[in-house]
């Protein structure tokens, strides 16, 4: 058995239901961590720059978006979704909706919209999760509708 499925409070498929809501723990956003993402990943200006950044679309310092994003995947796996096999993206829908900012302290809420059981595959199916990361006033900067495989409790 690999190490997330050792999580005692691993859930499997049958403990899903539509509706159900998890929460992550919190992470705050630091400006040298954003500028060392941003340098390695994605060296835009407004994520890099101060000055330059005032003057952008952004009117100041923002996170780039993938890092954003990276770290809502880290919460989710950390805790925020504790799905038993891991988190296994099959295809998704992604917004940002307002920059990510030193100094913000982000949160992962998800919600389960839709389970369907695979019909061929009968160990496992397919569930609709919105996760929409938080900044600590409640503001969304990253909203991701994903479908992910999920399988069932084994038979033991």
């Amino acid at each position: 058995m690999d190490q997330l499925s050792k999580k005692p409070d691993a859930l499997y498929l049958e403990d899903l239901q539509v509706g159900q809501r998890f929460t992550s723990d919190s992470y705050h956003m630091d400006e040298n961590r954003i500028k060392a993402f941003a340098a390695e990943f994605d060296p835009q200006p407004f994520h890099l720059d101060d000055a330059v950044a005032q003057t952008s679309v952004f009117s100041g310092l923002s996170a780039s978006g993938w890092h954003t994003a990276a770290i809502a995947m880290r919460l989710l796996v950390t805790g925020g979704l504790p799905l038993a096999n891991g988190i296994i993206g099959l295809r998704g829908e992604l917004t940002w909706p307002r920059p990510t900012r030193p100094g913000d302290t982000l949160r992962v809420e998800s919600e389960i919209q839709e389970i369907l059981p695979s019909r061929s595959k009968p160990n496992q199916g397919v569930v609709k999760v919105r996760s929409s990361t938080l900044n600590q006033h409640g503001e969304p900067v990253y909203v991701f509708t994903a479908k992910i495989l999920v399988f069932k409790r084994p038979s033991e």
